[in-house]
């Protein structure tokens, strides 16, 4: 652990903040240079739900423009997502033992893989099936014109939405290394939370089909199945081995 005055402190901290905001910048810049192509990419999955039963439109004159200033903020922020948060670890990393750092970076790396499989299953999985099956929800025999500005924002919502779902193993994690669950107490709120994620899916979900509730809660059940493991696996027996160390010494 490095020792540093308040005062360092806070010249770090404005070296890092002025950093990170000429990154956001630069990346700003460059996801607004392709806006036209991650529009068409999020477009993909809502263009095969509609086919040629519908159209994408923008009804004001700034909708575009707006569309893809929103895009490209949300853009820079997951793709820059990698160097921002390096310059905010470098800041704390002074102030933590060894053991914290590999405890810390473990959890770093399995966050961003589980943020990127959320987004990955939001829009290969959840955006198909409830596009298509908003699209062909009641009155039939109507064209779809669906307002570009508004799709867009609502997907890019959705994916990062997922994406912090995704994070529920790791958050379980580190309760448990806080010792405020146990694999005793997730076991035994497996039937609560099972109804808690029905109420999440039940909101969330657009239609009122079981089975587009089933693509929300079935992922969000798995999701906890896998923290339960995670902290009988990783966190029982790292807590066990620390209380055999402290009764030894």
């Amino acid at each position: 652990m490095k020792e540093m005055s308040f005062m360092d402190h806070l010249e770090e901290l404005r070296t890092r903040l002025i950093r990170i905001l000429i990154i956001l910048v630069v990346s700003f810049s460059i996801c607004y240079h392709f806006s036209s192509q991650i529009s068409e990419f999020l477009l993909v999955p809502l263009r095969a739900a509609i086919g040629t039963d519908g159209k994408v439109i923008f009804t004001g004159l700034f909708d575009k423009v707006m569309a893809e200033f929103q895009i490209s903020f949300w853009a820079c922020v997951f793709f820059a997502s990698p160097l921002w948060f390096r310059e905010a670890w470098l800041f704390i990393k002074p102030g933590l033992y060894e053991k914290e750092i590999k405890a810390i970076r473990g959890f770093i790396v399995v966050g961003f893989f589980l943020f990127l499989c959320g987004v990955a299953f939001g829009y290969y999985v959840v955006f198909p099936f409830t596009f298509k099956t908003l699209i062909s929800y009641g009155v039939t025999n109507v064209d779809a014109m669906l307002n570009l500005q508004e799709y867009l924002l609502l997907a890019s919502k959705i994916l990062v939405f997922l994406g912090l779902l995704f994070q529920l193993p790791n958050v379980m994690l580190i309760l448990g290394f806080m010792g405020l669950v146990t694999k005793y107490s997730l076991r035994s709120w497996r039937r609560y939370t099972a109804v808690a994620f029905a109420v999440v899916a039940a909101i969330v979900t657009p239609t009122t089909d079981v089975l587009s509730m089933m693509v929300v809660w079935v992922p969000m059940m798995v999701l906890y199945e896998i923290g339960i493991v995670g902290v009988a696996w990783i966190v029982h027996p790292y807590l066990k081995r620390k209380h055999m160390g402290e009764s030894v010494s």
